[in-house]
């Protein structure tokens, strides 16, 4: 019935503009974070704190982002996708507006971590509307549209956040880049949706039914395999989004620019093997691909650190990019099947065991160069790549296959 209710709004609902407001969006949510991350030291300076603590407001927008990941479930139950879409959208622009105006650090912490509750509501409910509006063979290239927007602001954004910043500081880059960039999308995604009727409910819903529902994906043995395996592939990912770099130029004394320049190309890659994915699926399933991609980037993610020349080290980061664009796709393709009737709620438990991996796979990063050296950060995390592929394997079924 769901999917005979996507081919019926299809001619509304498939059109590029629609998947352009949803593409916009993921790319719009990660505007503000790049800034931080890039200009990290020009706040700091602004606020007269060391990068050390000023760092930790990616560690609280992390947490932020994971814990009301789960709450947003709630609210996936009770509110329309597109409603929390553009509640998403809304905060963002809060958020971008109240770090331009903050006059102090506590300020601007409390107005960045407002933009993990945006993250929290923008990424999970861009893709239930996906499962919610496109039939069943249009949604892997969607989503596989989706993930790339969200990495594109990495190879598109960085170059203009940093040309902003040459020229007015931090804040003018916040300014001319993310506000624009935030309304923007705030504007498509409402006219992109303002015709929509949407399938999921609007009704009144009490926590007890919340955590019934909760519970039902959690007992649903193959739901809870995704997640699990979600929270390993995403703890594997960060041997090359944190700490690929850093090895370059410890290992190889690269420059910051060369730094700079890999980061660029491993975002390319990674936004082309979100795109070809939709391939690899229609070929091999969504649980067959992502077992087989999960497999390959645990590999090569943990594999680069053994490379002794830096001619083999680049092909092996930029291959790792790209199967980890490929499996971001692929798995949250395989998510979004597996329970129809609580997409929304699926995607938000997902989004939270993601942010949940990302901070546990960084941490556990940090801990292990702290004490051995990068070969054994990239066996402690190219495992983690690796072990989730028999997860996905053995404990999960796509149930849009026979």
């Amino acid at each position: 019935m769901e999917d005979n209710l996507a081919s019926k709004e299809g001619s509304v609902f498939s059109g590029r503009f629609f998947l352009f407001s949803l593409v916009l969006a993921s790319f719009a949510v990660g505007a503000l974070p790049l800034l931080v991350t890039l200009l990290m030291v020009d706040i700091g300076n602004t606020f007269n704190i060391v990068v050390g603590s000023t760092s930790q407001i990616n560690t609280t927008y992390s947490i932020i982002a994971a814990v009301f990941a789960l709450l947003i479930g709630a609210l996936s139950v009770r509110f329309r996708h597109k409603f929390l879409l553009l509640v998403g959208l809304l905060i963002i622009n809060v958020s971008a507006v109240g770090c331009l105006m903050a006059f102090n650090f506590s300020m601007a912490l409390a107005f960045y971590t407002l933009s993990g509750v945006g993250f929290a509501l923008v990424s999970p409910m861009t893709l239930a509307l996906v499962g919610e509006h496109f039939s069943l063979e249009k949604r892997a290239g969607a989503i596989g549209w989706i993930v790339a927007g969200g990495a594109m602001v990495y190879f598109i954004g960085a170059p203009l956040i940093a040309l902003v910043a040459n020229f007015g500081g931090w804040r003018f880059a916040v300014l001319a880049f993310v506000i624009p960039i935030s309304l923007t999308s705030l504007l498509l995604v409402w006219l992109g949706l303002r015709s929509a009727r949407s399938g999921s409910i609007s009704r009144s819903v009490d926590w007890q039914a919340y955590f019934g529902s909760f519970g039902e994906i959690l007992s649903n043995r193959s739901a809870f395999s995704c997640l699990i395996g979600d929270f390993f592939r995403s703890a594997s990912f960060v041997t090359i989004l944190i700490y690929a770099a850093s090895f370059g130029r410890q290992r190889f004394f690269q420059s910051i620019e060369t730094a700079s320049l890999i980061i660029l190309v491993a975002a390319f890659c990674y936004t082309l093997g979100s795109l070809v994915s939709d391939r690899v699926i229609r070929k091999l399933g969504r649980k067959s691909a992502t077992v087989l991609t999960a497999f390959l980037s645990g590999t090569l993610g943990g594999a680069y650190v053994f490379m002794p020349l830096e001619i083999i080290y680049l092909p092996v980061v930029f291959a790792a990019s790209w199967f980890f664009g490929m499996v971001v796709s692929s798995a949250n393709s395989l998510s979004l099947e597996q329970i129809p009737t609580m997409r929304g709620m699926m995607m938000s438990v997902d989004s939270a065991a993601i942010n949940l991996g990302s901070a546990f796979g960084t941490a556990i990063g940090g801990v292990v160069l702290l004490f051995f050296n990068y070969e054994g950060l990239g066996i402690v995390l190219g495992l983690m790549g690796i072990i989730s592929a028999p997860v996905f394997l053995f404990f999960t079924k796509d149930p849009t296959r026979k």
